[in-house]
């Protein structure tokens, strides 16, 4: 097909050639359309406002970025800083708690063993680094009198057996039953105490209670009890055995 020569065009008077291009911000006019001898209406975008719009796209990719969440090692090396300066918990402010929940909540988000019970990054023994719980830490006295040694718990998921121990002053320990209540939610019922790490004492049919593994790596256990406390442990021993009953 020929293109149309530029005589077939319909004419344009010397009014309309005439007439001037010019806009003003938002403000429309008119240009002569060489098919049509109406004008047609054409508003146009002032440069400025082109440029927020491109300003607007562009900065959704870094807010994108920033959005991204933590590395499950970024959050581990939150945690243990946040609690280094804390004596297990027994110094913590409600601040200095809080601060240590939350973190502990973004890395239970980034868990990777859902059943913790099956796995065998489970058994072994365990050191305290942080807990809320005033019976371990005993705040209430003295410095000197509260537990200054490390404090240990070991758990055996083939055996379902856990152990508490104390170290310095006063070496306590105390054995438990395990049941199963989910793939990562146990009932404890402790057996035996042995104060001063020699003189068992039969533990009575009240001392039981709950524990939920919410994080677990070959380094970090995070768990959480049924009366709320919050506990942070590292990995010692992956060996240890609990003594069966």
């Amino acid at each position: 097909m020929a293109l149309a020569s530029s005589s077939s065009l319909p004419a344009i008077s010397q009014s309309q050639r005439a007439l001037p291009l010019v806009a003003t911000k938002r403000t429309p006019f008119h240009v002569p359309s060489p098919r049509n001898p109406e004008l047609r209406r054409v508003t146009l975008t002032p440069p400025s406002e082109v440029a927020t719009k491109w300003r607007t796209r562009i900065s959704f990719f870094p807010s994108f970025i920033k959005k991204r969440g933590k590395s499950r090692e970024q959050l581990k090396e939150e945690l243990l800083d946040a609690i280094a300066p804390l004596d297990r918990g027994a110094e913590a402010s409600p601040e200095d708690k809080e601060r240590v929940d939350q973190i502990a909540r973004e890395l239970e988000e980034v868990n990777s063993i859902k059943e913790p019970l099956k796995s065998n990054l489970l058994n072994g023994k365990w050191e305290l680094l942080y807990t809320t719980s005033r019976s371990i830490l005993q705040p209430q006295r003295p410095k000197f009198l509260r537990p200054n040694g490390k404090i240990y718990q070991a758990i055996n998921a083939d055996t379902l057996r856990a152990q508490n121990m104390e170290t310095w002053p006063y070496f306590n320990q105390v054995t438990a039953n395990l049941e199963p209540l989910s793939a990562r939610r146990v009932a404890v019922g402790f057996d035996t105490f042995k104060i001063l790490g020699l003189i068992p004492i039969k533990a009575p049919e009240r001392a039981r209670g709950e524990l939920e593994i919410t994080y677990l790596d070959e380094e970090i256990r995070v768990s959480r009890g049924d009366k709320g406390n919050l506990f942070i442990l590292k990995m010692i021993d992956p060996s240890y055995r609990v003594p069966l009953q």
